[in-house]
């Protein structure tokens, strides 16, 4: 009996400071639980676009709360500066890919391990919720390389103060440029599909989908190509022109568009010839003039049904929509040159820490978070956004939205280059290399290594 009764006291024992053992281990310091308040600016989309990602995140986190503000594109960088300045910004923030470098003094890198608060139950018998703290391994290079595809390296991956490779930011989705045509014209026409290579229909559709009036003054354009101001996204058209042609954009550190590629034994000059291809469009005395500074804004124009193709990506899906009701179009993917490797322009923002945050754990953490397989679909569903994930069955998914599907299918092929700390001065530059070319009162090879020139200042 008495070794009976000394069993069960051994046994009550244990059970008891088991308890009280795991209690303690599983707790939290105090200073850990307190609720902490996530700032949060963006561009573009609704807090609605983050519900399910950011109810997900307060259940195994129930001590992070999120406020989220929303701004409007043209007044978004003016307001971010000024608050990082004066110490009132928020701890993540939205940027477009090409201004990381120029953002980066500006930035927490994400750093290699995070410490949070879990929400977690204990017991087998008596369940009770308590609040753990780890310290988790972020997000590797390597990882980062095999989850994202190609072009995302690429442009997060800067080196730090101390010259160690890091992770400034990670993107929500990726956009590609695509091509927009109206399906009644081309019927009109006899066109019955969308040209795939610049060297061969493409201008010859043109041809056929111009009209002009008496006076000589174009009543419909074949393509919005060849001008500058009246036409969206221009100086990115002349880049992917560029690159698809064989240019190096970059060689190093230095603005390479202008000169024969590595490797190249000829005269041909990549850069310089998609210059001349992109401006024949306004020249009057080619083939496939037409397009002049007179006309309307390229968007503008092609919803009222007077343009046959365009270029844009997915986020002008809505704009098209709403200026143009009953407009009966299609989307494309972009033309490239037939024997070229296909290369196709990127177009994205990523999501990023301030460097003034006193949250950096906990904003890098959700960051990762809200960009991982499992919980971007949602984002991605409502927004209407191509993933950023070299995911092959979330691109296959994609890919059969009728919105979305052709920008979603060219993530692969999609391509930047590093234009410098001040992108509005690049897109400037381009703009003005068109309009010269367009004059014609210099010779293409002292417009483009001067435009070569003025890019190359912003990244001196």
């Amino acid at each position: 009996m008495k070794k009976k009764l000394f069993v069960l006291f051994l046994l009550f024992t244990f059970v008891l400071t088991s308890a009280f053992g795991c209690k303690n281990a599983s707790q939290a310091p105090a200073t850990a639980t307190k609720t902490v308040t996530i700032t949060y600016w963006r561009v573009f989309d609704d807090q609605d676009a983050f519900a399910d990602i950011m109810s997900s995140y307060q259940k195994l986190h129930p001590n992070v709360n999120f406020e989220y503000k929303k701004f409007r594109y043209d007044e978004y960088e003016k307001e971010l500066l000024n608050a990082l300045a004066e110490d009132r910004g928020p701890d993540i923030f939205s940027i477009p890919s090409s201004w990381l470098r120029e953002y980066k003094p500006k930035i927490s890198p994400m750093p290699d391990t995070v410490s949070l608060v879990y929400s977690t139950t204990k017991g087998s018998i008596k369940k009770e919720v308590v609040q753990e703290l780890r310290t988790t391994k972020t997000l590797s290079l390597r990882d980062l390389k095999s989850n994202f595809v190609d072009i995302v390296n690429n442009d997060v991956v800067l080196n730090d103060e101390n010259g160690k490779a890091r992770i400034f930011g990670l993107p929500l989705y990726l956009d590609t440029m695509a091509m927009f045509y109206n399906r009644d014209l081309f019927n009109n026409a006899g066109i019955a599909q969308a040209p795939q290579y610049w060297n061969e229909e493409f201008q010859q559709d043109v041809k056929k989908l111009t009209k002009v009036d008496n006076k000589g003054t174009i009543i419909q354009s074949g393509v919005s190509l060849g001008g500058s101001t009246n036409i969206n996204r221009s100086a990115d058209i002349l880049s992917l022109l560029m690159m698809q042609n064989g240019a190096d954009m970059m060689r190093d550190s230095s603005v390479a568009f202008h000169t024969l590629p590595e490797g190249y034994q000829s005269d041909y000059n990549p850069g310089m010839e998609a210059l001349r291809f992109y401006t024949d469009f306004s020249n009057p005395g080619k083939e496939v003039h037409c397009w002049d500074n007179s006309m309307d804004n390229s968007l503008v124009l092609f919803s009222s049904g007077k343009l046959a193709m365009t270029f844009g990506y997915s986020y002008d899906l809505p704009t098209i929509k709403s200026q143009g009701p009953k407009l009966n179009f299609s989307v494309a993917p972009m033309p490239q040159i037939k024997g070229k490797a296909q290369i196709n322009y990127a177009n994205y923002w990523v999501e990023t820490v301030s460097n003034k945050s006193k949250n950096k754990d906990i904003a890098w953490d959700f960051i990762q978070y809200a960009t991982s397989l499992d919980n971007v679909k949602s984002y991605l569903k409502v927004a209407k956004r191509p993933t950023a994930l070299s995911n092959n069955d979330l691109i296959k998914e994609e890919s059969d939205d009728l919105d979305i599907g052709v920008f979603a299918q060219q993530t692969l092929t999609a391509k930047s280059w590093y234009k410098g700390k001040d992108t509005l001065a690049e897109e400037k530059t381009f703009g003005d290399m068109i309009d010269l070319a367009v004059k014609g009162t210099m010779s293409l090879s002292d417009i483009i290594t001067q435009g070569a020139a003025k890019v190359q200042q912003t990244i001196d």
